[in-house]
């Protein structure tokens, strides 16, 4: 009838029987696998999305900058115009000039604007004493470290605003330094506004400041030659040039960094905020004082997923993982069910066997009650004798019947029946008793016996032998002799003496007679005059053999 119960499973049932593990996993493994495309298609979105957004802030910033970088060389370009028209150019002139720029709005991005007049060495005491007197404090003309010998100095006259910052460039010999000398002979030659490289400007108690600067040359007439009088010029920070690109929800977590020509890190101009990791980037090229500069946005870190992956991801691990514990739970419920058919099955089919089995074990029962009763009603004179004794055995296999219930009558532990028999006798004492012995199985008839012996035993003991005197002992041990016996030995101490003559009783005759037929082995009963020794041995046999109930198949 087993073989026949899958025929009974619909196809998906005979789909999970047939691939208990592996239909939970494909079925996760495809609700996964869809997560991921579904996770991966939002992630390009995000790209494209993300890369579109950093390409205008890119094209935002770079038109911004160069917007101001333009304004500033239109300035450049009017004060240039205006100083050629003089011959001289005095301090109040230039601040007039820079009050109409109102720098501290127009120029508020940039060091301000200044004034360089180009001198010969040999002018320059006059230069710093001219300009002192302006000024109202003491000019010195000074020159970068190790520079080489020029034909020409231009030092710086003027400066706006009047910060300590830019206040400390007055006297500085602009063309003694090789980056700032190279634009301004560049906007000499093109006679055009023209930014420098990067260049270290000259900083106050803040450290040293990576800008820019932009040159205008100023020509004016001696006599009947054109010649350069000077540079008007405008110095930037670099780092407050870019910031003043920024505005609120235009950048974001996006890192924005400006360089002088190719992005390069030693063109690196300033950086606004550093976003974590290495995310998509953006540049766009730029003009600035008719110089290239690059602009570069890149976004946070391209690692991380968007929220909306996120969600998309735990929500469809969460559907597989659920998907995976439906099929679980229907594969093992599958099972469940056709473990159950082919359990009635095979219960249906030993029927028969079970009846059979409980007939011989209450043959066997009955039987072992009748000798119970000869042997008792021969060694009894009177009726009172013959219900205590036939009690007492009657309680011995009742109380191993117990057990034997207890296991389904499979095997039972051999200590458990020396302890269900000795249970009376142990509760007044338990020093009298000593038990020591291996865990050993007994069969259900062997257990009924060996159970009975060691009540007659008990019995004998609490009438006549060690249980009955204080400071009495009965030592019960077990080892095993081999795989199929266990050698049971009752040894009595400390008790009153046994006679030498005395008639034999009927534990005597049960123990000999009926106890070593049914264990199929002799029983060694000693009476010593020290205490009752007696020797027993029990077969071992496989639980199997006596298991009466077919075990249920997970």
């Amino acid at each position: 009838m087993a073989s026949t119960a899958p025929a009974t499973v619909g196809r998906s049932g005979r789909w999970l029987l047939q691939y208990p593990r592996a239909v939970p996993v494909a079925i996760f493994l495809l609700v996964a696998s869809v997560t991921l495309l579904s996770v991966f298609a939002i992630e390009r979105g995000e790209s494209r999305r993300e890369q579109v957004q950093i390409d205008q802030v890119a094209g935002t910033i770079g038109a911004t900058l160069e917007r101001r970088a333009s304004t500033s060389s239109a300035y450049l370009r009017a004060g240039a115009a205006l100083f050629a028209t003089v011959d001289a150019v005095p301090l109040a002139l230039f601040s007039r000039f820079a009050e109409e720029l109102r720098l501290d709005d127009q120029y508020r991005l940039s060091g301000g604007i200044g004034w360089a007049e180009v001198i010969a060495p040999e002018s320059a005491p006059e230069f710093e004493a001219r300009i002192g007197r302006q000024l109202g404090r003491k000019v010195r003309v000074y020159r970068m470290p190790a520079a080489p010998k020029l034909p020409s100095f231009v030092p710086v006259a003027y400066s706006l605003p009047d910060s300590e910052r830019v206040q400390r460039a007055i006297g500085f010999d602009m063309y003694s330094e090789p980056v700032r000398r190279e634009a301004m002979e560049t906007a000499a030659r093109n006679q055009e506004p023209i930014a420098s490289r990067k260049v270290i400007l000259v900083s106050g108690g803040d450290g040293p400041r990576p800008g820019f600067v932009i040159f205008m040359p100023v020509y004016g007439q001696a006599g009947d030659e054109r010649a350069l009088r000077g540079f008007i010029y405008s110095p930037f920070d670099g780092q407050e040039f870019l910031n003043g690109a920024m505005y609120s929800g235009l950048i974001g977590q996006r890192t924005v960094r400006l360089f002088d020509g190719p992005r390069v890190g030693a063109n690196l101009i300033a950086t606004h905020q550093e976003a974590n990791g290495v995310g998509q980037t953006s540049e766009v090229r730029i003009m600035v004082g008719n110089r290239p500069m690059t602009v570069q946005v890149q976004s946070a870190d391209g690692n991380s997923l968007t929220s909306m992956s996120m969600l998309t991801l735990l929500f469809g691990l969460a559907v597989a993982s659920l998907s995976m514990l439906v099929a679980r739970l229907l594969t093992q419920q599958a099972q469940e069910d056709l473990a159950a058919i082919e359990y009635y099955a095979e219960q249906n089919s030993i029927r028969n066997s079970l009846t059979r089995e409980l007939n011989h074990r209450v043959k066997n029962t009955l039987a072992n009650v009748l000798s119970i009763i000869a042997l008792t009603r021969r060694r009894t004179d009177n009726l009172d004798d013959f219900a205590q004794g036939l009690d007492g055995r009657i309680r011995a296999l009742s109380a191993t019947h117990d057990l034997l219930t207890q296991s389904e009558w499979g095997t039972t532990p051999l200590r458990q029946v020396v302890v269900a028999e000795m249970a009376p006798y142990a509760s007044s004492d338990a020093s009298m008793i000593e038990l020591d012995g291996p865990d050993v199985e007994l069969a259900p008839n062997d257990a009924l016996s060996f159970g009975l012996a060691i009540h007659e035993l008990a019995t004998n003991a609490a009438k006549y032998g060690a249980l009955s005197a204080e400071g009495g002992m009965v030592s019960i041990n077990w080892q095993r002799e081999n795989n199929d016996t266990v050698r049971v030995e009752w040894r009595e101490s400390g008790g009153p003496r046994v006679p030498t003559e005395r008639p034999r009783g009927f534990g005597t005759e049960l123990i000999e007679r009926i106890v070593a037929h049914e264990l199929r082995h002799p029983v060694e009963l000693d009476f010593a005059e020290e205490g009752v020794r007696c020797v027993l041995r029990v077969p071992v046999r496989k639980p199997s053999e006596f298991a009466i109930r077919a075990p249920r198949q997970a």
